[in-house]
C-alpha cells in the first residue's frame, strides 16, 4: 500500500474536457488513439485507461509490460506497444496487445513466433521513418515486407503509421508536409499491393492542430490528453489534469546567521520561520528549483523553496504565511505553474510530469 502524503490528483473532468475539445477537431470518423505510456504521462496509466476506455478507440504504450498492466486491470480496447524488443514478444501475444514492427529485427523474430505457434491473422503495425529519424522502416523495404506477408497468414497489418518530427513548429511547415507526403505516397504503395486497407495515422496532439486535412484514419492524442498544446493559445483551451500536493510536516524558526539544508546553502539574514514538506527530488522534484528559485503554494500564497533540494523533502520561507503543521502544500495545479517549473528546470512539461516519482500516491477524480 503507497501511504505517501504526497498525492498526484488526476482530474478526470479535465481529461474528458481534453478528449472532446480534440474531438471536435476531427472529421466524424476519424479513430481516437489515446497514449497512456510513462505511467500515462506521470500519472497512473492503468488509471487513466480505465477511465478512457468507452471514450477511445485504442491505447499506445511504450513498452510490453505497460500494455500487461491496463490488460490485467481489464482494460480490452487494442493497445499498441510503440517500442517492443524480441523478448517481450511471447508476453505480448499472451496478452493480447499490438507491437509495432519497426525493423526487419523485430520484424522477422515476430514473424517466426507467429508461425511456431499458429497465429492466424495476428494484428500488427507497420512503422515507417519519414524524416524524425528515431524508428521505422523505409519506403525501400516495402516490396519485402508485402512479399513476406504473402506467403503467410499468421498476421495481418492492423495499422501503417508514421511520427512527425516538428508538427508545432509552423517554422518547420515544408519539412512536416513533406513528412505527411511521403507517408501517403508508401501507403498507397502497400494499399495496392495488401488488398485491403489498414489504419493510417501521422498525427501527434501537435499535428491535429496545425494539420487537420492529415487525419487519415486515425490520430494520436498524447500530451493534449494532459492539458497541453502546441502553444499558449491551445493549451488556453485545454485543462490541467495533474495536481501535486502535499503537506507541512514541521515549521522551524530560523534565528539570523542560521543556515537551513545540505551544504548551509541558506543562510538566514534575519528571524524567519521555514516550513519543512515530504517531496523531493526522488518525487520527481528538479534540484534547479532549490535557492529560492522555485516557489509552492501555502493558503493560495508563494512559499521560495530555500536551501537545496533534498532527495526526500524541500523547505520553503513561510515567514509571512498563518500555516501550520498538517496544512497543504500545492506543489503544481495549473499549467502555469507546471511551465514555471518547467522553465526553471530548463525543460518542458513532458518531463515535469513524467518525472513524477512511482512512489508519489496516484488518485483519479471523476
Amino acid at each position: 500500500m503507497n501511504n505517501h502524503v504526497t498525492i498526484l490528483e488526476i482530474d478526470g473532468s479535465a481529461l474528458e474536457h481534453n478528449l472532446n475539445y480534440f474531438k471536435k477537431k476531427l472529421n466524424p470518423k476519424t479513430k481516437i488513439l489515446a497514449v497512456v505510456k510513462a505511467f500515462g504521462y506521470g500519472g497512473d496509466g492503468v488509471k487513466i485507461a480505465k477511465f478512457l476506455e468507452d471514450k477511445v478507440d485504442y491505447f499506445a504504450v511504450a513498452y510490453a509490460h505497460e500494455g500487461i498492466a491496463l490488460r490485467q486491470e481489464g482494460v480490452s480496447n487494442p493497445i499498441l506497444v510503440l517500442h517492443p524488443q524480441t523478448p517481450n514478444l511471447q508476453s505480448i501475444v499472451e496478452y493480447k496487445l499490438e507491437p509495432n514492427l519497426y525493423n526487419f529485427k523485430i520484424f522477422n523474430a515476430f514473424l517466426n513466433l507467429s508461425r511456431e505457434i499458429s497465429l492466424i491473422n495476428y494484428p500488427v503495425h507497420i512503422k515507417f521513418n519519414t524524416g524524425l529519424n528515431r524508428l521505422g522502416f523505409g519506403e525501400k523495404d516495402i516490396p519485402k515486407i508485402l512479399s513476406s506477408l504473402k506467403q503467410l497468414n499468421n498476421i495481418k497489418i492492423q495499422s501503417i503509421f508514421s511520427h512527425l518530427a516538428a508538427s508545432e513548429d509552423l517554422e518547420e511547415k515544408g519539412f512536416t508536409l513533406n513528412q505527411i507526403h511521403n507517408f501517403s505516397n508508401l501507403s498507397k504503395q502497400c494499399y495496392t499491393q495488401l488488398g485491403y486497407k489498414p489504419i493510417l495515422h501521422i498525427l501527434n496532439t501537435s499535428g491535429v492542430v496545425n494539420y487537420p486535412d492529415a487525419q487519415f484514419n486515425m490520430v494520436r492524442i498524447g500530451i493534449g490528453l494532459y492539458g497541453f498544446g502546441n502553444d499558449n493559445i491551445e493549451t488556453s483551451k485545454l485543462k490541467n489534469t495533474h495536481n501535486l500536493k502535499s503537506i507541512i510536516s514541521q515549521i522551524h524558526e530560523i534565528k539570523p546567521g542560521e543556515t537551513v539544508g545540505y551544504n548551509k546553502a541558506f543562510i538566514a539574514g534575519g528571524f524567519i520561520k521555514t516550513a519543512t514538506i515530504p517531496i523531493g527530488h526522488a518525487d520527481g522534484i528538479s534540484r534547479k528549483l532549490g535557492n529560492n528559485k522555485g516557489h509552492v503554494l501555502i493558503k493560495k500564497q508563494k512559499a521560495e523553496i530555500i536551501g537545496n533540494v533534498c532527495m526526500d523533502m524541500i523547505m520553503v520561507d513561510v515567514t509571512k504565511i498563518n500555516c501550520a503543521e498538517g496544512d497543504e502544500v500545492i506543489i503544481f495545479n495549473t499549467q502555469e505553474m507546471i511551465q514555471n517549473i518547467s522553465c526553471i528546470s530548463q525543460t518542458i512539461p513532458y518531463e515535469t510530469l513524467t518525472s513524477i516519482s512511482q512512489r508519489v500516491q496516484k488518485t483519479l477524480k471523476k
